[in-house]
This record gives C-alpha cells, sequence and structure tokens, in this order.
C-alpha cells in the first residue's frame, strides 16, 4: 500500500490539496475512512467539493477510473453518502455501530 496521494489515480493536485486541509494525509488514513467518509469530511472541512470528488476518491481506492464510478456506482455510493451524513447527524440511530466505506468494503 502507499503511503502517497501522487500515485493514486483520479486524484489531481485540487483533490489532494482537499483531502490534506481535511487532515487526511497518506494513503492509509484514506483507505480506513473509505470514499464516502472521507468525502463527508472533506466537505464538513469548507472545501467546494462536488461529486466528482467522491467519485474519484473511489476509483483511487478500488482503481477504476472516476467516470466507470460515477456511472456505474453512482446510486449506491449517493446512498451510502445519506446514510454517513444521517448517521453523523444521529450517531447513535445505528445498532451495529458500523460506517460506510468504499463499494470494495461492502463487497
Amino acid at each position: 500500500m502507499s503511503e502517497s496521494f501522487e500515485e493514486l489515480p483520479n486524484l489531481g493536485p485540487k483533490s489532494r490539496v482537499m483531502l490534506q486541509q481535511a487532515g487526511i494525509t497518506t494513503f492509509a488514513q484514506l483507505h480506513n475512512l473509505g470514499a464516502v467518509a472521507a468525502f463527508s469530511r472533506v466537505r464538513r472541512s469548507g472545501a467546494n467539493a462536488t461529486l466528482n470528488l467522491l467519485w474519484a476518491l473511489e476509483g483511487a481506492l478500488t482503481g477504476l477510473p472516476w467516470q466507470a464510478v460515477a456511472r456505474e456506482h453512482r446510486t449506491s455510493l449517493l446512498l451510502a453518502l445519506e446514510q454517513h451524513e444521517r448517521d453523523d447527524a444521529y450517531p447513535f440511530a445505528r445498532a451495529d455501530g458500523q460506517r460506510h466505506g468504499t463499494l470494495a468494503a461492502r463487497c
């Protein structure tokens, strides 16, 4: 597992800066959070992140091009993001304590 964002597909300089400003500075952190939680953290940090960042993060973690993620996994990622944000708003709402990460983590 590489520690550098430089080697990850789909993540350009602006994406890397947004991640770093959100406190995500290593691949291990990104991997442990998953695309959905990382995207949510970036948005909470005040960055003007669009859903393209979510597709790019998922692609960086799964090795898929962001365009394929947007086309093939859009609905499941949007549902996971909605659930993640609901869980953050109501942290005790889930009995199992699980968080939503990447599609790879859910498969």
